[in-house]
């Protein structure tokens, strides 16, 4: 079964992405371990191998290729490989040191959130996960929605903003962290997409009859509660 709080190693130079990756994946009910360079992961990996690892390839010293190549001689764990190089030689390259997924810079939060689900539910592929909070059912593999016995159909945005509801039942979600994760952008961003996609999936989850799940907390965001 894929792990509901999976250990994560983060490992990048850069201490603005390191943070901003670990918030996201924090958010998304993981255990976050951040390290600076080549041997610092080397050292974590080998204290306590993560279930999944989050490197950067452009690093001082010892590049992502070298920490790569040397966790991927010692054990199997999933390694997803952030860099600003798009081209089709350096996304060969990566692979073929031992990577499992290839993320080019820049790129939405809620799309490493995805990847990384991804590389935990194929180290097991027997699993199936679902979400499920009073009637409403999520398949997230099958990207299904069900409120009962009706079928939601939501749009690709749609079903991201309900997975992150979904995860973090009964928990205030203000609207600057759903901007960074689900959409990537800056919480300083000056939006109203948050307000605006709420109400676009509350017209399809909560149809005529149906009690409110998404309740406003004014001032700071939503939550996923029963009223």
């Amino acid at each position: 079964m894929v792990p509901t709080r999976a250990r994560i190693l983060v490992v990048d130079d850069d201490p603005r992405l390191a943070a901003s990756l670990r918030r996201a994946l924090a958010f998304d009910g993981h255990a976050v371990q951040l390290a600076a360079d080549g041997p610092e992961a080397l050292r974590a990996a080998r204290e306590q191998l993560p279930d999944v690892v989050v490197l950067d390839r452009m690093m001082p010293g010892m590049d992502g290729l070298e920490v790569c190549r040397r966790l991927r001689a010692a054990s199997a764990v999933p390694i997803l490989m952030l860099t600003a190089m798009d081209a089709i030689a350096a996304r060969v390259e990566g692979l073929d040191s031992g990577a499992d997924d290839y993320l080019v810079k820049p790129f939405a939060l809620d799309e490493l959130l995805a990847r990384v689900r991804a590389l935990l539910r194929r180290h097991d592929p027997d699993s199936q996960e679902q979400l499920r909070f009073a009637d409403v059912i999520m398949d997230t593999a099958g990207r299904e929605v069900r409120r009962g016995q009706r079928l939601v159909e939501l749009t690709q945005l749609q079903f991201d903003l309900l997975e992150r509801f979904l995860r973090q039942p009964r928990i205030v979600l203000e609207r600057d962290r759903l901007l960074e994760v689900v959409w990537g952008l800056d919480p300083q961003t000056a939006s109203n997409v948050v307000d605006v996609y709420v109400g676009y999936l509350r017209t399809r989850l909560e149809a005529a009859g149906e009690p409110r799940l998404i309740q406003t907390v004014r001032g700071i965001g939503y939550v996923l509660r029963e009223s």
